[in-house]
């Protein structure tokens, strides 16, 4: 078996793997709220002790020393990947309906056709019923939305709107500057990040384990603001250039195990014939 040649291809798609994650998070530099994917490599010896188990032959036994012999290479693989959920700067616009949050973990809640999704993209508007929503034009929940069913409307009277530190929206009475505290926009906390699930549009599917509680007292909403993505492009730039570089020495290794030592074995052998 010519494991050296498996390992090198391996490796090399490996990192055509983190090319294909690092172009996504380039592409997404620009993005509201995009957080950066990030993959880990290990390799088949580190994966085997973690699931050694669950193999098709058992330990101890001779079947399994000869599969081990011919398996255990170190041949990298992916064997992990994760969202990093690290804030982004946040950047003042000024907009009545842009919010941002200024805590890590914490996340807006919207209502899909596919149920309540998460975001981190606070850039929302008024549609034409006075609803807050989304870019996608999904609707914005309330802190209230189990118990009411109801999301956030404005009237078209509402010239001056405020949103607090913790969410809650407040409007002033027509004609006057007194200011009437109105409904809270939805903020939660996930007890388990890793478990999200990324689905596109800057949404995260969260896990049906994990009930979604609304925090009254978040403090980390900023009216007027977003917040950008934390995808630094240098850094993405670099990684690509080294994934890059990696696979094209990883070529290299395959050609010399295909080309050079298999001709030298094939003439060592002809010349013993």
């Amino acid at each position: 078996m010519q494991t050296g040649y498996y390992a090198a291809t391996a490796g090399m798609v490996a990192q055509f793997n983190r090319m294909d994650t690092i172009a996504s998070n380039l592409a997404n530099a620009n993005t509201t709220g995009f957080k950066r994917d990030q993959l880990i490599v290990g390799d088949f010896a580190r994966l085997y002790k973690e699931a050694q188990n669950n193999l098709p032959l058992a330990n101890n036994t001779t079947d399994a020393a000869q599969y081990l012999n011919h398996a255990l290479a170190r041949v990298p693989q992916i064997a992990d990947a994760y969202t990093d959920q690290s804030l982004g700067t946040i950047q003042k616009t000024d907009n009545t309906f842009d919010v941002s949050l200024s805590k890590e973990g914490q996340f807006f809640a919207v209502n899909t056709p596919q149920g309540i999704r998460l975001t981190r993209d606070g850039s929302f508007t008024l549609n034409d019923e006075g609803k807050l929503v989304n870019k996608q034009g999904y609707e914005v929940l309330s802190s209230d939305y189990f118990k009411t069913k109801t999301g956030i409307k404005l009237n078209q009277q509402d010239s001056t709107v405020t949103i607090d530190k913790n969410g809650q929206l407040s409007t002033n009475i027509p004609g006057t500057t007194q200011m009437v505290p109105g409904k809270t926009i939805m903020v939660v906390e996930p007890q388990n990040l890793r478990m999200l699930t990324k689905e596109g549009g800057n949404l995260y599917v969260p896990t049906p384990s994990d009930p979604l509680t609304p925090l009254t007292q978040s403090g980390s909403v900023i009216q007027g603001s977003v917040e950008k993505s934390n995808v630094n492009a240098v850094n993405e730039m670099v990684s690509l250039i080294e994934a890059n570089r990696l696979v094209g020495m990883y070529q290299k290794a395959m050609d010399t195990q295909m080309n050079d030592m298999n001709n030298d074995a094939i003439q060592k052998i002809a010349g013993k014939n």
